[in-house]
């Protein structure tokens, strides 16, 4: 999985389901051990980047979902 790619997109130019996809390959490579040792701390950073980034997309998202919840109950 030693292969050379342009820079990575940081976690805010990822939409949700590419930084899941990312975090598989990461996952597969590591599991498969695809990965040199030497590069699998980069990698296991870039998963946890990528990991706390879907978790405040979620919590974000879970927010304004209660937010239109709130609205809407109101209206009635």
């Amino acid at each position: 999985m030693a292969e050379e790619r342009g820079p990575l997109p940081t976690p805010e130019e990822l939409r949700y389901s590419d930084a899941i996809d990312e975090l598989r390959q990461i996952l597969q490579g590591i599991e498969n051990e695809e990965i040199d040792l030497d590069e699998l701390s980069a990698h296991v950073e870039r998963a946890a980047l990528l990991i706390r980034t879907c978790r405040d997309r979620i919590q974000h998202t879970e927010m304004r979902v209660r937010r239109v919840l709130e609205d809407l109950s109101g209206e009635e």
